[in-house]
């Protein structure tokens, strides 16, 4: 099994001095950390990191010289960088199926990565991690005023990773981008293509750092596992 992990973005919502990727969770850069929790799965073999070709901070880190690592390029949207990153495994025959992780998520449970691994395997198209909605939803008119209420059943925050076969996942994101379509994450470009991709639950717990409080939430979330492990 392949990961990808999509690391070119710069973070402007968390106004640091560098991408949110590189800043530090006790000792470790937030990327180490969550390329550390896809190497503890036994069914990962290697991670496929996308990063900015301008990128100053990846070259000094351990895992520029990791031997299960390969980089490649990433490119002004997340959907490219996946893109670029599917053509290597492609290219070198990495394996049939795939499992991309944002960056930015480094607490990741090894028992979620199987849940999905078991749930992709047997799903026609493939499967995401999600955590159910349990607040009440509100769509706003666009000038801060609420427009009505959205029924929260059956609605999900998407997670990742989310895994699905190599090939198919190259060719719908590769044409979705050609019709100039919008995709957030590899489950709507399958979605694009009309294919519904299976929902695994996943901890609420698997949270991305996107803004200056997420971090010292994670900080919590991964000093908790290291107590309990």
């Amino acid at each position: 099994m392949t990961a990808i992990v999509p690391a070119a973005g710069i973070g402007r919502r968390m106004q640091a001095d560098r991408p949110k990727q590189y800043l530090l969770l006790n000792g470790k850069t937030v990327l180490e950390h969550t390329v550390e929790q896809l190497f503890s799965h036994p069914q990962v073999g290697q991670v496929v990191i996308a990063i900015s070709n301008q990128d100053p901070y990846f070259p000094m880190l351990p895992l520029a010289k990791h031997p299960r690592v390969k980089v490649v390029n990433g490119g002004k949207e997340r959907a490219e960088s996946v893109l670029n990153a599917l053509r290597l495994v492609d290219e070198q025959q990495l394996g049939e199926w795939v499992m991309v992780h944002d960056a930015a998520r480094p607490c990741v449970t090894e028992h979620d990565i199987t849940q999905l691994i078991q749930r992709a395997l047997s799903h026609p198209v493939g499967a995401i991690l999600a955590s159910p909605v349990r607040d009440t939803m509100k769509r706003g008119e666009g000038d801060g005023n609420i427009l009505h209420t959205v029924e929260r059943q059956a609605l999900w925050h998407a997670l990742t990773p989310q895994m699905f076969r190599c090939q198919p996942l190259l060719q719908a994101l590769q044409q979705a981008l050609e019709q100039k379509a919008i995709i957030t994450d590899e489950a709507s470009a399958f979605e694009w293509q009309g294919l519904s991709p299976g929902l695994v639950s996943g901890r609420a717990d698997n949270i991305k750092i996107t803004q200056p409080e997420d971090l010292a939430l994670a900080e919590f979330y991964l000093s908790r596992k290291k107590e309990t492990a």
